[in-house]
């Protein structure tokens, strides 16, 4: 019997999506990192600041059903984007047990520095905005898919 091949293999690990999604992940990540560190962000604090430049106000809890993480995972994250001036935590008048978060003059005035990232991610993937944009249909896609009402 032939050796199977990845084309034949249905376990080969490079017909895998899951290995995939994996390394673009990682990847992409790293290519943030230097992007973001004359903003003094991080990727997930840059997640965080642009649900804040698209809906602030927001509860803790309402960021983090929106970025689909856990409140105890962004609320160190929010104190230290707090400590850099960038946002404002306080007690939600909604819900007096829960966060309420919004931006600062300086979080505020970040946004325009941040206008930057997506051009100069572009440059640093090598893909135009076309690819860019099929990407993200199809990465929304399986987002919804994987947890409906996602995106």
């Amino acid at each position: 019997m032939p050796e199977p091949t990845p084309a034949t293999d249905p376990l080969a690990l490079e017909s895998q999506i899951c290995f995939a999604l994996s390394v673009a992940s990682r990847g992409v990540i790293a290519a943030y990192r230097p992007v973001l560190e004359p903003l003094r962000l991080t990727h997930p604090q840059y997640l965080v600041m642009l649900a804040l430049w698209q809906h602030a106000p927001l509860s803790l809890k309402a960021l983090a059903e929106r970025l689909h993480m856990e409140t105890a995972t962004l609320s160190p994250m929010t104190r230290r984007l707090e400590a850099l001036g960038y946002l404002r935590r306080d007690r939600d008048p909604d819900d007096g047990r829960g966060l309420a978060l919004s931006l600062t003059e300086p979080g505020r005035t970040l946004r325009r520095q941040a206008e930057q990232v997506p051009v100069q991610m572009m440059r640093r993937l090598r893909m135009d905005e076309t690819e860019l944009r099929e990407l993200q249909r199809l990465m929304t896609m399986l987002m919804e898919r994987v947890h409906p009402g996602a995106a």
